[in-house]
């Protein structure tokens, strides 16, 4: 069946351990496993050391069939940071913005530029989710109307070009709000004056949420994801953006959300993060999954961060 791997970051010496404990092997320049395959959940790219190296990894997995992956919002934003805006001749579809430039520092460091160039190609032939026999994989929220819409404007090639790539950049286009939900959550903004900071330390007037859930009876604390212990337990408004997935749905995995737990587990008996801050001195996450209808703590493999420096 499959092993679901959660966010990478740049983390090669770690996915190299993972996909050893996982029982893969390197056979002519590929990761294989006799029976299983791998999906990556996205997010290979930006903050870690080895960012060409896990590239080079999953790419030759996914080519060589021993792996599926779908696109995290990482590989879009160097998509979109590295094409031209055609209505602001010098600009960007993604803003070089300080904050933008510094999160993109590492992978544009690590890459020469035809090596950049080529990763930037197979980033764009990378789907948005994975709807398989008995599983779905998505980086961040799976909601059936908005991979619709992202189906129907792609082109016949399923690859983003520069048209996908400009409406997915702008505010108002059906495709941007489609691309907002699925690669990277639905987010609920903050009441005034209230702020988070999160793991880059970047000040946050909107917060992550549990989508997954009806919003009726949470708090501003239960409702983000991860929890945010310095929140409100004050009702969340009543319309926050749910996209509420149901008990009987099939199995979906996501990364995207930094959990810091200690142990991983399901977030709920047909839900599983997989992302659990290997770059931020977590772990690097694995879901072993054989058909099973409710996921099992058990069937999670992780191995630890091997970044230096205190727990964040």
């Amino acid at each position: 069946m499959y092993d679901i791997i959660g966010d990478i970051h740049g983390h090669a010496d770690e996915l190299v351990s993972l996909l050893g404990q996982l029982g893969y092997r390197e056979q002519g320049g590929c990761f294989r496993h006799p029976s299983r395959q791998v999906i990556f959940c996205g997010d290979f790219v930006d903050r870690g050391p080895q960012i060409p190296d896990v590239v080079h990894i999953a790419r030759s997995m996914v080519e060589h069939e021993a792996a599926l992956a779908v696109m995290g919002n990482h590989e879009f934003n160097a998509l979109a940071f590295h094409t031209p805006d055609p209505d602001r001749p010098g600009e960007f579809l993604r803003r070089h913005s300080e904050k933008n430039v510094r999160q993109h520092a590492a992978t544009r460091s690590q890459f020469d530029p035809s090596e950049l160039e080529s990763a930037l190609q197979w980033f764009a032939t990378l789907p948005t989710s994975l709807e398989l026999d008995g599983l779905r994989v998505v980086h961040a929220c799976w909601s059936g109307a908005d991979h619709e819409v992202i189906r129907r404007a792609l082109p016949s090639s399923g690859t983003m070009d520069a048209e996908f790539l400009k409406r997915a950049t702008t505010v108002g286009d059906d495709v941007f709000h489609a691309i907002e939900c699925v690669l990277k959550g639905p987010e609920l903004p903050l009441p005034k004056g209230v702020t988070v900071t999160d793991k880059e330390g970047n000040q946050r007037h909107r917060i992550r949420i549990r989508w997954f859930e009806p919003a009726a009876g949470q708090t501003w604390k239960t409702y983000s994801l991860p929890v945010k212990n310095e929140l409100s337990e004050d009702p969340i408004p009543e319309d926050a953006p749910a996209v509420p997935y149901g008990a009987q749905e099939r199995p979906v995995f996501v990364g995207h959300y930094w959990l810091p737990d200690a142990t991983p587990a399901p977030l709920t008996d047909n839900i599983a993060c997989l992302d659990y801050s290997v770059a931020k001195h977590g772990m690097l996450c694995a879901y072993r999954f054989d058909g099973e209808r409710m996921l099992q703590a058990d069937r999670f493999v992780a191995v630890p961060s091997r970044d230096a420096g205190p727990a964040a």
